[in-house]
């Protein structure tokens, strides 16, 4: 059988270009290179596409083959060339982004194949068309997971792995994720949202509405953001100013939060790892302990002390009702493939009341390292690494597939 051709794209230009380098990382080296012929494509920082061997060559830190200039800058101790968050800064081929093929595949079409140094000069009859079956974007936050790149996809006609222009857009976005999770009510922690214009212009107002239907303590989130980038616990007023600072810095629109448990303690947090398409299936309940006082950027990625339990030990009854409340997050956000769904759960308490079960976010492309939570959790629920990576691209497939039926003309 002929196999499939899989464009891996990974890199970016968001604050999560960092993590998406090892998620890409692990995808590159657990699939199955019998069944798919893989075309790495990286994105640097800056926004420039590097092709094929040189971003492979690039993210797994192999410079023997680079050429000669880019040989001297490593020597030389560039930063852009040398650091490990920054891999994918060189590279000796650009490709434009996906343009309408005619075929059955979508077409990558470079500029150019051979280049003078790091000199690029534009050139599209000089390469050949790298034709693709589907595309597997392990892209993180801004630019990656929030509908532009699928859009890009979706005129180029390309099956791809995961959620759709709607679903990454409203999986981004937390302030119209809210609106769509509370018109499918589901319960969600009480929030206000506000423009960046309208705090520039009207600080003591929003202020005011803040206190006034939410209390202490607060989370502050950029709306527009994964990893916890940008995200400020705030104890009182005098902390409240400096967090709706840095979320602005992140996004044009805010998002502050009743911390789910008050004054009573941390939240439980709770994760579910969903995969289908029109009838999606979710995993075994999984918990992170977090290291810090919440989950944020540091804790995840930077500083030790933090442990996920899988399964999180709750009851039967409270694992039914997170994982139904999963797929409902899903479908209520039109999402595909695969997304990954987090909950907060009320602290342990004397009270006779069962604790309270709220839905915090989705993330529509979460982390994809072997060690991450949504491969772990299909692990934990018999669905392992590689396997999950064969069911990914067949759903891009069949997503493809569905959408080829529709009509667009009289």
């Amino acid at each position: 059988m002929k196999k499939l051709r899989v464009g891996v794209l990974f890199g970016g230009r968001s604050g999560e270009h960092e993590v998406s380098l090892l998620s890409a990382a692990s995808v590159l080296k657990a699939i199955n290179r019998k069944k798919y012929e893989i075309v790495p494509i990286g994105i640097t920082k800056g926004g420039r596409w590097v092709t094929s061997s040189d971003a492979e060559r690039l993210l797994g830190g192999d410079s023997g083959t680079l050429p000669a200039s880019t040989e001297r800058n490593l020597r030389a101790g560039d930063p852009e060339t040398t650091s490990a968050a920054a891999v994918l800064a060189r590279g000796e081929s650009v490709i434009v982004p996906p343009v309408p093929s005619d075929g059955k595949t979508g077409t990558l079409v470079p500029f150019e194949t051979e280049a003078k140094g790091l000199e690029l000069r534009a050139n599209a009859a000089s390469g050949p068309v790298l034709n693709l079956d589907v595309i597997f974007p392990v892209l993180h936050g801004t630019f990656g997971e929030d509908g532009t790149i699928q859009g890009l996809f979706e005129l180029a006609g390309i099956a791809y792995v995961g959620s759709g222009v709607l679903g990454s857009a409203a999986g981004m976005d937390k302030d119209v994720m809210k609106r769509l999770f509370a018109a499918a009510k589901l319960p969600i922690p009480r929030h206000v949202s506000f423009l960046r214009a309208e705090w520039e212009s009207g600080a003591k107002k929003i202020i005011a509405k803040i206190e006034g239907a939410l209390k202490y303590p607060l989370f502050v989130k950029p709306a527009n953001l994964g990893s916890s980038v940008g995200i400020t616990k705030v104890h009182n007023r005098k902390e409240l100013a400096p967090a709706i600072d840095t979320a602005a810095g992140f996004d044009r629109k805010i998002v502050v939060e009743q911390g789910v448990g008050g004054k009573k303690g941390k939240a439980r947090e709770l994760e579910v790892a969903v995969l289908g398409n029109d009838r999606p299936e979710a995993s075994v309940v999984g918990e992170i302990v977090p290291g810090k006082e919440f989950y944020d950027y540091e804790a995840k990625y930077l500083s030790e002390g933090s442990y996920p339990i899988i399964p999180a030990k709750i009851t039967k009854q409270q694992s039914k009702t997170i994982r139904e409340m999963a797929i409902a997050a899903f479908q209520a956000c039109d999402c595909s493939g695969l997304a990954r769904v987090d909950f907060l759960m009320d602290p342990a308490s004397n009270s006779s009341r069962a604790p309270r079960i709220y839905l915090n976010e989705i993330n529509t492309l979460p982390g994809f390292t072997s060690i991450s939570m949504y491969p772990k959790l299909w692990a934990a629920s018999g669905v392992a690494y590689p396997d999950l990576i064969d069911r990914l691209i067949a759903l891009a497939l069949e997503r493809r597939a569905e959408k080829d039926r529709t009509n667009y003309s009289r």
